[in-house]
């Protein structure tokens, strides 16, 4: 891994499918450049970049180079005047499906109240943890199973909202792409009648079914502890007390449409959990019914741990309805649902605060015929405009992505890939090549097409994030981090003392710092990895 050199060429550094269209960024002086060989070292094209094109994000001048008539498959380099090169990449027609089982199996490394095993974990096998029963806040004579799920981020906690964020990209990538999946990670279930990737979804969906209180129906907002442990600290080390923290609103709308959709998908597969997970959906239903009007999660006093808060909770009821509507053909939450789509929130956002965009297309997904013709027809509008006004702003950036100055927040990444799933989504609804290639350039980003040259999943690419603020990867003495897993992103306000420190006055595309201590901008989370698994899932269909 050569991370001494500056290059003024960057590019995907997993490679470009063989029909796509393949891009370069320069930011040198010179716009020419060749592509090479690097088995013969031949020079097999040369081109020059258009532009100059003045990056305002990067604050660099670019030039982009398109060397997409080139469909020989193999590897090869970017070269320039003198003997500059780039990160080398493979052209093949599914370059990303080892990229897609890494990203899918850092889910099994973010595993909680299991072993993780030498034989699927590798060196970062690691003792079971978090296996005590969890307390109920202001309920502390109360004490519940609490194991299993996914670690959130590079902590321990683990959370209702993003939990279904997660499990819903997953899902919604089997149900469109489902020969993405057809070859094993392997996992310790894999077997040869359910993709892994239901069986890892599994793992989340039981816990998920853990976090419903039994008799009201809501879901608990989160399980921690009540402060996060040190950096170096191994999970099955942090031995504080777990606590349920209350109900949420958030997360019973969330839990419900998440359950709805898993009852769909998991059908074929395993009828019996098909059926809990509808259960579970209609009562998290009925306590949504019963509380109308419920004030935003906030943490008790006593707990520090990630809050998630969210004051708003019609684009999670919203949610929850369209899946429910799409699973059970009820036309109560059709009702439901249309109500709901008369109040003013996005319809459009996939991240863990608005994911109202969930809803928008699990009613579009199911089809014009089982919606109502005139909303039908609004919301599909409201897509495919979203969907122009993305492809608009990657056209006057200078690294091709969907992204404007403040965008470059905490999770930046999750931004820039859920503006790939959108469009790959809105492809779904109405096929149109300009939405698969600017999502291409949403993943080309992500793998080192950016202005740091960086490819921020750890252990794929030549330079690719090496510190991320993740405990295991911290407190385990092994050099490599756990590998697959996705890094925060750039992120301009510097809401961390060693971004402020090393950061302070960068362009906001270049304010990320691969540090273990940047946990604003060096973190992990499942819900970073998820759509950048379905993003990838799109090429290996």
């Amino acid at each position: 891994m050569n991370n001494g050199i500056k290059r003024s060429m960057v590019v995907n550094q997993i490679g470009y499918p063989v029909l796509d269209v393949k891009t370069l960024i320069i930011t040198g002086s010179d716009p020419k450049f060749s592509i090479v060989n690097e088995m013969t070292e031949e020079v097999v094209f040369t081109g020059e970049g258009d532009g100059p094109i003045q990056d305002q994000a990067s604050g660099k001048t670019v030039y982009l180079g398109d060397f997409t008539e080139l469909q020989t498959p193999g590897r090869y380099y970017a070269a320039a005047d003198g003997n500059e090169r780039s990160a080398s990449f493979i052209i093949e027609d599914r370059p990303y499906e080892e990229l897609q089982q890494g990203l899918l199996k850092a889910f099994y490394y973010l595993r909680c109240g299991t072993e993780l095993t030498e034989e699927f974990a590798g060196p970062w096998a690691h003792a079971a943890c978090h296996t005590q029963d969890g307390i109920i806040h202001g309920r502390e004579h109360v004490k519940l199973d609490a194991s299993g799920g996914w670690h959130d981020a590079g902590d321990y906690g683990k959370y209702v909202v993003p939990g279904a964020k997660a499990v819903v990209d997953l899902l919604l990538a089997y149900e469109l792409y489902p020969e993405a999946f057809r070859s094993q990670v392997p996992l310790p279930e894999s077997n040869d009648t359910m993709p892994d990737v239901l069986h890892e979804c599994k793992v989340e969906l039981n816990w998920l079914l853990k976090m419903q209180d039994q008799d009201s129906g809501g879901s608990y907002h989160k399980l921690t502890t009540r402060h996060f442990p040190g950096l170096d600290v191994m999970p099955e080390n942090d031995l504080g007390d777990l606590v349920f923290s209350p109900i949420s609103a958030t997360a019973t709308a969330s839990h419900t449409a998440v359950m709805a959709l898993a009852a769909r998908i998991y059908h074929s597969y395993d009828k019996g959990f098909a059926e809990a997970c509808l259960r579970s959906s209609l009562q998290g239903f009925r306590w949504l019914e019963k509380h109308p009007h419920t004030p935003g999660f906030k943490n008790p006093p006593d707990i520090s741990t990630g809050e998630y808060g969210d004051e708003t909770d019609t684009d999670e009821r919203y949610w929850a309805a369209a899946e429910l509507y799409r699973t059970t053909g009820d036309v109560k939450y059709h009702q439901v649902f249309q109500q709901l789509a008369k109040e003013d929130f996005s319809k459009t956002e996939l991240g863990w605060a608005d994911l109202g965009g969930y809803g928008t297309f699990s009613y579009l997904l199911g089809g014009a015929k089982q919606g109502d013709p005139e909303l039908y027809a609004s919301l599909k509008q409201n897509v495919l405009s979203e969907a122009i006004s993305y492809i608009q702003t990657a056209e006057s950036d200078g690294y091709q992505v969907a992204m404007k100055e403040d965008d470059y927040i905490w999770g930046s990444n999750m931004v820039l890939l859920n503006r790939g799933m959108f469009l790959l989504l809105a492809h779904e609804i109405q096929p149109d090549a300009r939405y698969v290639h600017t999502a291409a350039s949403h993943l080309h980003y992500l793998l080192g097409r950016n202005v740091l040259d960086l490819s921020y999943v750890t252990g794929y690419g030549d330079r690719s994030v090496l510190h991320p603020h993740h405990r295991p990867s911290v407190g385990d003495s092994i050099e490599e981090p756990v590998p697959g897993m996705v890094a925060g992103g750039p992120n301009k306000n510097l809401n961390d003392d060693c971004m402020k420190e090393h950061l302070t006055g960068q362009p906001a595309a270049a304010c990320f710092i691969d540090h273990e201590d940047s946990y604003a901008g060096n973190e992990v989370t499942i819900y970073w990895n998820s759509p950048a698994v379905f993003v990838t899932a799109f090429w290996n269909r």
